[in-house]
């Protein structure tokens, strides 16, 4: 065994490891049960999972060292949410650890090899549960991290072959709530995000031309909501790569475009191709509909950029209380007096922001492309 296996498990004194037995410990667990939600209430539903999510795995770990998943960060909670996988998509680290006391060595090898052979489809990652991801297809994760040789990570054996290098290697240790955490720091690629990028392009470059978009702007709002996270969640109520919420942008795209009844799921938000269909979607209705009264194309562009964040209501009230007069207004401005007034006079702070960052990344992405 190797050296830092046997330091693992001297550091966790008090609870027997012996195989085939229950580890008895002072300070036990309670028991997991099932989050209760509200079928008929999307946002409703999807904060109680959060919420449930958060209130066991405070419990485990603490309220200092809970990490909660987000927009531009994947977590994962395996083993009773006593192992954790964590992927901050802004940072480009990964960080896998356990807090269990028994078999913790077991436990964090299998958890990076879930974490590294996660699917690329979030209806198989099992988000809002303790339960193993199902592991099909090609790796989310392929050509984001490669291993201590190098190599890019498609196959369980070479994951496997990895993970006992990081065990041997890499294995850290910190005191928590409960005893000890211990885990391993993964660092991604350099392009890690490129690398997300590309995994979508086609479904970026078909959406842009069923709605008569630039692929620019699907690209700047999609980093600028998830970066390139397919898995991203928020208390909104908001999901998968373009951040769309059902009961919004969701319930206007079924009834407008798709011209259907209802509104979409969230198992169908997190296929990244209705993500991005529906995202873009939403962009067609704001310029064909909500804001088709902007004359102006460049002011157009920013009210549509404004409102996918902020909503039609938000852009018109930047201008004036009524939503008539406010469009004259609008109109009257020159873009650059429109693009000033959404970014420092929108009601809503995050709105001034988001335009900004958006527009930023898309004249990233429209530069790289020359």
């Amino acid at each position: 065994m190797k050296a830092k296996y046997l330091l693992l498990l001297l550091l966790l004194g008090g609870c027997s490891t012996a195989p085939q037995q229950p580890c008895i410990c002072s300070n036990p667990l309670p028991p997991v049960t099932t989050a209760p939600v509200n079928p008929n209430n999307d946002k409703e539903s999807v904060n109680q999972l959060l919420a449930y999510i958060a209130q066991v795995a405070k419990d485990r770990w603490g309220e200092d060292d809970f990490v909660e998943a987000g927009k531009h960060r994947y977590v994962k909670y395996l083993d009773g949410y006593t192992t954790r996988a964590h992927i901050d998509f802004e940072a480009g680290k990964i960080y896998v650890s356990t807090i269990s006391q028994y078999q913790p060595e077991h436990k964090l090898q299998k958890a990076i090899v879930q974490t590294l052979l996660m699917p690329a489809d979030p209806a198989n990652a099992e988000l809002f549960s303790d339960k193993e991801a199902i592991i099909k297809g090609k790796p989310f994760l392929l050509g984001q991290v490669v291993d201590h040789e190098g190599k890019p990570i498609e196959w369980e054996w070479r994951a496997n072959r990895y993970a006992d290098y990081l065990m041997a290697n890499k294995l850290q240790s910190k005191s928590i709530k409960r005893g000890n955490a211990y885990y391993v720091e993964i660092t991604m690629v350099k392009d890690h995000l490129e690398q997300r990028e590309y995994q979508y392009a086609g479904l970026i470059r078909d959406a842009a031309q069923r709605y008569g978009l630039s692929e620019d702007l699907i690209y700047s709002i999609i980093k600028t909501e998830s970066s390139f996270n397919p898995y991203a969640v928020s208390h909104a109520g908001a999901y998968g790569l373009m951040q769309v919420i059902p009961k919004t942008a969701g319930a206007d795209v079924f009834n407008l475009v798709k011209k259907k009844p209802g509104i979409p799921t969230k198992e169908y938000l997190f296929d990244p191709a209705s993500n991005i269909d529906t995202g873009a979607a939403y962009f067609y209705i704001l310029k064909n509909r909500y804001l088709k009264d902007v004359k102006h194309p460049t002011s157009m562009h920013f009210s549509m950029i404004s409102a996918y964040n902020g909503g039609t209501g938000g852009v018109l009230s930047t201008f004036d209380s009524d939503r008539k007069r406010a469009m004259v207004k609008l109109n009257n401005l020159s873009p650059n007096q429109v693009y000033d007034a959404l970014t420092t006079k929108h009601p809503k702070g995050e709105a001034r922001r988001y335009l900004q960052k958006v527009l930023y990344f898309q004249k990233d992405f429209s530069e790289g492309k020359l």
